[in-house]
């Protein structure tokens, strides 16, 4: 969505995603959040508590590790690690280089980049905003904000499901242009679970969505421009 053929980051267009992003999360503070939530609550089913499972931060940084790390390791059965230096002492950032080149290609590794830098991002933010979930709303018709706060009952903003999902999803589809339509559905609906599920507010999962679409865009930017430098 921000970036272009040749991975370069459309500024301008990332600038009006945060400011179209901001606008709709402040209206739904003051306006929308609580209909739409209440609304949404209707289409709980059981299989929104497999999707509380199975998307988690955790488990997308997980999965794609092992992935990675499979891959690293076939790699290294073809063509053996390089840890030493010109002088034949180890040094770490040859081995750092080398398995970077044996790594960087596989969507293992853009995925787990992606999914690790918008969870970076996701966390400093749900302890800065410190929102308390929706569940005190439904319990106690209670709502508001309890800054730097670090439990998980006040740290309901970004939705980490979505900002995680979308980090990995949107990734895949921007590595497999011909998947994007399915990447892009699923991550929609892992999303709007959340808020069916009673975890998240409407504007937590809208949050989510743009941080992990930024994060895709910017990490899948980043590598691509360090994969040529080390080519050369």
């Amino acid at each position: 969505m921000f970036l272009t053929k040749d991975n370069k980051i459309k500024w301008k267009w990332l600038g009006y995603g945060a400011v179209i992003t901001l606008v709709l999360v402040f209206a739904g503070i003051f306006w929308f959040d609580k209909p739409l939530y209440l609304f949404m609550r209707n289409f709980d089913a059981p299989v929104w508590r497999l999707f509380d499972l199975l998307f988690d931060a955790k488990i997308w940084l997980i999965v794609s590790a092992v992935v990675l790390l499979f891959f690293y390791i076939k790699k290294s059965l073809k063509v053996r690690p390089k840890i030493k230096n010109e002088n034949n002492k180890f040094s770490l950032g040859v081995f750092i280089k080398d398995a970077f080149l044996k790594v960087h290609n596989s969507y293992a590794f853009y995925v787990f980049c992606s999914v690790l830098a918008a969870s970076v991002v996701g966390k400093i933010l749900k302890i800065l905003i410190g929102r308390a979930r929706p569940i005190f709303y439904e319990a106690l018709d209670m709502t508001g904000f309890f800054p730097l706060s670090t439990e998980w009952a006040f740290n309901s903003m970004p939705s980490g499901h979505t900002f995680a999902s979308f980090a990995g999803l949107v990734m895949i589809g921007l590595l497999a242009p011909k998947v994007k339509w399915f990447t892009w559905t699923l991550a929609i609906i892992i999303g709007a679970s959340r808020v069916f599920y009673g975890a998240h507010w409407p504007t937590d999962v809208i949050m989510g969505a743009f941080i992990g679409m930024a994060m895709a865009d910017l990490v899948k930017a980043a590598l691509k421009s360090r994969a040529l430098d080390l080519e050369k």
